[in-house]
């Protein structure tokens, strides 16, 4: 395949994340009773603003959209998955092969559908967990990482911050610029000590694997539009 520039994820050693309610109460006094035959009148009840009917409830777009959660568990129900002595053989890449994505990808990087089935697969794995969740329009879908990160940049959904369900896209030398992107996944947590967590295609095991990165090697973020 031409331009594919997924190269695989090095080897990094696991660290600890650490973790970090305020609750307000509202109290009301009563009136003392007056002395007097006649029977103590029922207390007014405090007239609250009608909700809107619709108040509390999600659209019926926002509904079908799925929770950083739900698309996270998605993803690392895949770990452990591996490809085969050729480099590929996954579902990831099957499936990708015979989408119609394939046929505009190859014609913009050239190459053909099958060299699919043993490209380097990191952003196929990230576009399947979209496709699997229904949320391709959020998540998107592309085989290289760089044109992958436009999209999000292009789409102002781009940005510096490790949310949980970001899309995280990574150059091993520490450079900042779109060009020089080497590898994705999906941030699971910031661990707040310079590092991230994350699930993670085509790793330098040649599996889906759970991760922990630092975020020098982090180019930026794509934000899907997930259901609150």
């Amino acid at each position: 395949m031409a331009s594919h520039r997924l190269t695989r994820a090095p080897k990094a050693t696991l660290t600890r994340a650490a973790l970090g309610v305020t609750i307000a109460a509202t109290a009301f006094a009563a009136y003392p009773a007056q002395a007097s035959s006649v029977p103590e009148a029922a207390p007014v009840q405090q007239q609250l603003p009608a909700k809107p009917a619709d108040a509390g409830k999600k659209s019926a777009e926002d509904r079908a959209k799925p929770t950083a959660a739900q698309l996270l568990a998605l993803a690392k129900k895949q770990i452990g998955t591996s490809e085969d002595a050729k480099g590929g053989g996954t579902k990831f890449q099957k499936w990708y092969m015979d989408s119609p994505r394939a046929a505009e990808t190859v014609k913009r990087d050239g190459g053909n559908r099958q060299g699919y089935l043993n490209a380097a697969w990191c952003a196929m794995f990230v576009s399947w967990v979209g496709e699997e969740m229904g949320a391709r329009s959020t998540v998107g879908w592309d085989a290289y990482t760089v044109t992958y990160a436009r999209w999000f940049k292009n789409n102002s959904r781009w940005g510096a911050a490790p949310k949980p369900g970001a899309v995280v896209f990574f150059s091993w030398k520490g450079r900042k610029n779109l060009s020089a992107i080497q590898h994705v996944g999906f941030v699971i947590r910031d661990n707040g000590n310079g590092t991230i967590t994350t699930v993670e295609g085509n790793t330098g095991n040649g599996k889906v694997e759970e991760r922990t990165r630092p975020t020098s090697q982090v180019v930026g973020y794509g934000y899907p539009d997930y259901s609150a």
